[in-house]
């Protein structure tokens, strides 16, 4: 188990440039299977999520070659389908929650797509139940082996039809999506999420031949065609790692210039972390962030209640970055109130907070309120883990702005979603240490 030895209090500086989007990659890596032409992608981030699933590709037989930094090229014309039913598959399918997107591809392609229970953060119950609706509606039959936890669906075609998903799942979206394109006739997916994630995988589609209309609406309308083509497609950057420099700025006291951010693609988070008093400027397609040598103060709503920042679906703000706000707010001034709607297991790193001296009361598993200190008071340096992705950057940024030298184990956890977060840290003046 790795883990990182952190030297807080100490302001950073420099320029910093985000990574390619990671939930865009396992969305779009999965869409290769849709053809037997060769598809290159341009900005895969190099973490650990990613390249398991690139593996798993490889083990279904998809030829993958590396064109350079971040650049693959994927053919999928002679895919192992015996590959689903081997208990290498099994296993190797059960380590990331991104799996599941293979299967919509698969179905479309070949008839029939496979997986295991998959795993991921352990944030809370994440259903898959949006996933296989839909393939249920375009004709599929699904099975369900409770003793292996392995799912199946199978069809000899799949045919268009119109469906009111029950919630806007992204990864269920992607998955009914990919489905789709392949099927007989034309569906309608209502209730379709719409960040920009799913915009980009609808615009790779069109580019191999798809013909998806409404993207970046909550329909899409999906004229199935009998076969796609290869293409080039780019990874915009990832948004959840910007807000995470972001807060990392504010709770340093640090003067950053976050790079090429795809500002047009941010929604709220600029906004968001403005109303927690951090000074954000656009430069260009950057973010710079001054240093808050004075801090910064929560804002009030307009009638002088406290300000609540709650996740919600695109165009709302993501569940991903509440942990990074929680976190921020603990050195401002004022109150926040922070709700999180989606998972009920991801506000329990608060605890560890706490020890470090936050203020924070978790109401209950979904909400948490947060009495910032205004830096008055310190957070001080502790020992930790990781219990997932977001938690794990939260508390390294809260590490980097403490008193003394914290140490955080379970290390692997932000390296399934932050690429070389240590060297990375260490060129803007991070004391950071991998052990």
């Amino acid at each position: 188990m790795g883990t990182f030895k952190i030297e807080g209090g100490h302001q950073l500086k420099g320029e910093i440039t985000p990574q390619g989007a990671k939930n865009e990659a396992l969305q779009v890596l999965c869409a290769v299977l849709l053809t037997p032409e060769k598809v290159t992608i341009q900005n895969i981030p190099d973490i650990v999520d990613v390249n398991k699933l690139i593996g798993l590709l490889e083990n279904l037989g998809v030829k993958i070659q590396k064109n350079g930094n971040g650049t693959y090229s994927f053919q999928a014309d002679e895919v192992n389908l015996d590959y689903l039913q081997s208990e290498q598959f099994k296993e190797d399918g059960k380590g990331l929650r991104g799996s599941i997107m293979i299967v919509g591809p698969l179905l479309a392609r070949f008839g029939k797509g496979y997986i295991p229970k998959p795993g991921g953060d352990k944030i809370g119950r994440r259903r898959l139940d949006t996933h296989f609706d839909g393939f249920i509606r375009l004709g599929a039959n699904f099975r369900y082996n409770r003793e292996e936890y392995f799912y199946g669906v199978e069809a000899e075609e799949l045919k268009g039809t119109y469906m009111l998903l029950d919630e806007a799942s992204v990864t269920g979206t992607a998955n009914i999506l990919m489905a789709a394109v392949l099927a007989k006739g034309k569906t309608t997916i209502y209730n379709a999420a719409c960040e920009p994630y799913l915009q980009q995988l609808c615009k790779m589609l069109n580019s191999m031949g798809a013909k998806i209309k409404g993207v970046g609406s909550n329909m899409l309308i999906i004229d199935g065609v009998e076969s796609l083509g290869g293409c080039e497609h780019r990874i915009l950057p990832d948004m959840i790692e910007i807000g995470s420099w972001i807060g990392l700025a504010a709770m340093t006291k640090s003067e950053l210039t976050i790079k090429n951010v795809s500002w047009e693609n941010l929604g709220l988070i600029p906004s968001v972390f403005e109303k927690l008093g951090i000074t954000l400027e656009k430069r260009n397609d950057d973010i710079y962030i001054p240093s808050h040598k004075d801090g910064y103060e929560i804002q009030s709503y307009i009638d002088g209640s406290i300000l609540t920042v709650a996740d919600a679906p695109w165009p709302g703000f993501t569940p991903d970055l509440l942990s990074i706000v929680l976190t921020v707010a603990t050195q401002a001034r004022g109150s926040v109130l922070i709700h999180q709607k989606m998972f009920e297991s991801r506000l329990f790193f608060t605890d560890k907070l706490i020890d470090m001296g936050a203020k924070i009361i978790l109401c209950d598993p979904h909400r948490a309120t947060v009495i910032g200190h205004d830096f008055e008071s310190q957070l001080k340096a502790t020992t930790m883990t990781s219990p997932d992705i977001r938690a794990g950057i939260s508390l390294l940024i809260a590490a980097l702005s403490a008193k003394g030298t914290s140490t955080i184990h379970n290390i692997e956890q932000i390296d399934r979603g932050y690429e070389n977060i240590d060297t990375r840290l260490q060129a803007i003046g991070a004391k950071i240490v991998r052990v």
